[in-house]
């Protein structure tokens, strides 16, 4: 039992974590987010398995995550608030083609990651060519193009 209070003590840990440190790290991954991620699935794997290393306890620690996941998923389908504060909303980034800085700030999210989104989604060069940009929930940017006349 005490495996299973570790695994989701653990996992609600890291998803608080997760979700105070923002959705543009989960989509920009750097080599330095993937060193991190290591250091943490070591540091987490001790605290979960504490002395007993046994396949046993392994198994029940997986199951206890999965069954915490998938619990989580129904729980934000009956409730829209737990989605919101689980997940978050999408931010506006620009919206009628003026930037909203003050979103770019709070969601870490450069200018540069706004063109490079826009360049790869649409092939646009300039900022002047956005209509919209949303920093979705799932960590990436969606681009509108501005309507081109004639």
């Amino acid at each position: 039992m005490d495996s299973v209070i570790r695994g989701v003590a653990i996992y609600a840990f890291l998803l608080a974590v997760t979700r105070l440190s923002g959705r543009r790290t989960m989509a920009q991954a750097t080599p330095f987010d993937f060193v991190l991620v290591l250091i943490i699935a070591e540091t987490t794997q001790q605290a979960l398995l504490g002395d007993d290393f046994s396949l046993i306890n392994a198994v029940v620690l997986i199951v206890t995550l999965f069954a915490v996941d998938v619990a989580l998923s129904y729980a934000k389908r009956a409730s829209s608030r737990l989605a919101l504060w689980l997940d978050g909303a999408p931010t506006v980034l620009i919206s009628d083609g003026r930037i909203d800085f003050h979103a770019l700030g709070r969601a870490r999210v450069s200018v540069n990651d706004l063109l490079e989104a826009a360049r790869i989604q649409h092939g646009l060069k300039t900022l002047a060519d956005i209509d919209a940009a949303v920093l979705e929930i799932s960590g990436g940017i969606s681009i509108v193009p501005k309507q081109q006349d004639g």
